[in-house]
């Protein structure tokens, strides 16, 4: 029994080790992450363009050029629309907190209140000034050359992230097989190669599967959500048509996120319950159908697991990474599972994962 408690002890000693290296470790694992799924994304490609005698140097450069482009005029398209979603802005906030504020002549809210008796609270402890003394408070106000610092660095810290995902991806896809070749050559017994190139060939037909069927489910929402609302009258029913394609990556909160989002917008551009009720409608039966229903079933087909390890999996990568672990939370998930599942000791795990 202390063998069993020792063991046990060591087991988690190390899962928590290996927790704090992932939180830790986020700015370089994250990368190389995003690199991978963007090899397993355009490899395929790659290797029409070689077995069409394409040099692979030439064809990989040809896949990340077409990719950038693509998300460039796709970026360029909606600038108009984004820049007056964004000079809208103070004046939506505006009109929600005036819609949100009590009618004169009421009765304050409980919450009012409250906050009431905490400003004068907050006004007694304050030192009243002498007669005939102005009280002068100074606050500091909003600094520009603060401000477009700040941006400057998030900025260039968000394209020197970019450039470095395309390079690694590029050299991803000119080595190819290498490092599949060099990581079976270092383990030890030949049935020990076999599990690993059946480990490796399952991982890469697996992030495959799922980056086709997020792709396919992602520019159906998009294109759907954009006509429903352009029907609707919305302003920018393009922009909301791409965010909800976007945010249709993130299991069961995207559907969530993109309802509450789309019913403040039409309730500000509309003013009527009518309306706000006919878009956030339309976006929660096209997100429900896609979100709730079709995509969680293909991926638990593609991976074969099931529905409550998906969650579980979302809950703990977006613990671990934030917003990157729920972007990244199933493909992380599903190589868990391929792992689990070709080494003996760690099979039960995978039993728990699969359907």
């Amino acid at each position: 029994m202390s063998l069993n408690l020792a063991r046990t002890a060591y087991t988690l000693l190390i899962v928590g080790i290996v927790i704090l290296l992932l939180q830790f470790m986020q700015p370089v694992l994250i990368p190389l992450v995003l690199g991978a799924l963007l090899f397993y994304a355009l490899d395929p490609s790659v290797d029409w363009f070689e077995r069409h005698h394409l040099p692979r140097a030439i064809g990989a450069a040809l896949m990340l050029l077409i990719v950038l482009s693509a998300c460039g005029a796709l970026a360029y398209s909606l600038q108009g629309q984004a820049l007056t979603v964004i000079d809208e802005l103070p004046t939506g906030a505006r009109k929600l907190a005036t819609s949100l504020r009590r009618t004169p002549g009421t009765a304050p809210a409980a919450l009012e209140k409250v906050q009431q008796a905490a400003e004068a609270l907050q006004s007694a402890d304050k030192p009243v000034a002498p007669k005939g003394v102005l009280r002068v408070q100074v606050e500091e106000g909003f600094r520009p050359s603060s401000f477009v610092w700040s941006s400057s660095i998030n900025l260039m810290s968000a394209v020197n992230q970019v450039v470095m995902v395309v390079f690694l991806t590029y050299f991803m896809l000119l080595s190819d097989q290498l490092f599949k070749r060099k990581l079976v050559e270092i383990v030890g017994t030949v049935s020990q190669k076999k599990t690993t190139v059946l480990v490796l060939e399952d991982i890469a037909g697996q992030i495959e599967r799922f980056i086709k069927i997020q792709l396919f489910t992602s520019t159906a929402v998009a294109l759907i959500t954009w006509g429903a609302l352009w029907s609707l009258g919305l302003e920018q029913a393009a922009l909301w048509g791409l965010l909800a394609g976007v945010f249709n990556s993130i299991p069961y909160y995207g559907p969530l996120i993109v309802t509450g989002a789309l019913s403040i917008v039409a309730y500000l551009q509309f003013n009527t319950v009518s309306m706000t009720a006919a878009v956030a409608g339309v976006s929660l039966l096209v997100t429900t159908l896609e979100g709730f229903l079709l995509t969680p079933f293909l991926i638990g087909r593609a991976s074969s697991m099931n529905q409550v390890a998906v969650f579980g999996g979302l809950l703990f990568w977006s613990w671990v990474w934030g917003v990157w672990g729920i972007l990244l939370a199933v493909p992380m998930m599903m190589v868990i599972k391929v792992v689990c599942d070709h080494v003996e000791p760690l099979q039960p795990v995978g039993h728990l994962l699969g359907d």
